[in-house]
């Protein structure tokens, strides 16, 4: 009878040991929330410069298409030989200076569209917050020009030309990231519905969220968030590459399943 015992040992002790080797091969996501950037009252132009790189690299999803120079232009290299977009920022419309070319060109970018390129960029202001998009301007000012933006625009709920902002309320309060899990936050702080259509609104840039859970697993709608650029669905194709590659670093592995689920869910 001992021996049997032993032997049922043995096999669990196995069991668990393979099991034990297989997940520490297994990729771990990781799961720490986002660190949080304060851009409250008293902001340096240093810190707001830093926190705007962290934006336009990341949740902002401004190089997706400000990088290629083929849907939209260049702005932290040369364009059309007119420089970086701080060197050219105040030279773009007579009368605007560069700090409210820039601004404004983020809340109502139909206003200054630069020939050659199309009308595919949303308000960044239903995704961004105030202060947020404030620190965007900062760092494209510090790209060959001086950054003007101050704590006082960053604290005014202003536009660049006084008028009332625009939005940014889905945005992290207070100019932080969030480390909400709630689906819907975090698809409107990622700036997922500036080009995903949902509940029969939205730009067509990509699939529409409406009935993706019927088009696609759940471990297909992961792959996508983390390497878009894998497969590009069809009707999409001239929007290959649009879709930031970042969503691996700036979501908690618990904030990206709450969205998968939340996705593969939408039938």
């Amino acid at each position: 009878m001992w021996k049997t015992n032993l032997k049922v040992m043995m096999v669990g002790v196995g069991v668990i040991g393979f099991y034990t080797v297989v997940a520490r091969i297994i990729p771990q996501l990781q799961s720490d929330v986002p660190e949080s950037i304060d851009l409250s009252s008293g902001v340096t132009p240093e810190v707001l410069t830093a926190a705007g790189e962290t934006l336009y690299s990341g949740a902002g999803g401004c190089t997706a298409c400000h990088g290629l120079g083929t849907r939209a232009p260049n702005l932290l290299t040369d364009h059309a030989g007119e420089g970086t977009i701080g060197q050219r920022c105040g030279e773009r419309e007579p009368g605007v200076d560069c700090k409210t070319y820039l601004h404004n060109s983020l809340v109502d970018p139909g206003s200054y569209l630069v020939d050659g390129f199309t009308p595919i960029m949303p308000d960044a202001s239903r995704q961004l917050s105030n202060d947020q998009l404030w620190a965007i301007v900062a760092f494209l000012q510090s790209q060959g020009g001086d950054v003007t933006v101050t704590a006082a625009d960053v604290g005014s709920g202003e536009t660049a030309s006084g008028a009332g902002a625009a939005g940014g309320a889905g945005a992290a309060g207070g100019g932080t990231f969030s480390a909400t899990t709630d689906p819907g936050q975090l698809l409107t702080e990622n700036a997922c519905i500036a080009c995903h259509a949902i509940d029969g609104a939205g730009p067509p840039i990509g699939p529409s969220f409406d009935g993706v859970g019927s088009r696609l697993s759940a471990a297909e709608i992961r792959a996508s968030i983390l390497d878009p650029n894998a497969t590009v669905s069809e009707g999409f194709e001239q929007f290959a590459g649009t879709m930031p590659t970042t969503f691996g670093q700036q979501l908690s592995a618990q904030q990206l399943e709450a969205i998968v689920q939340f996705l593969a869910e939408r039938r």
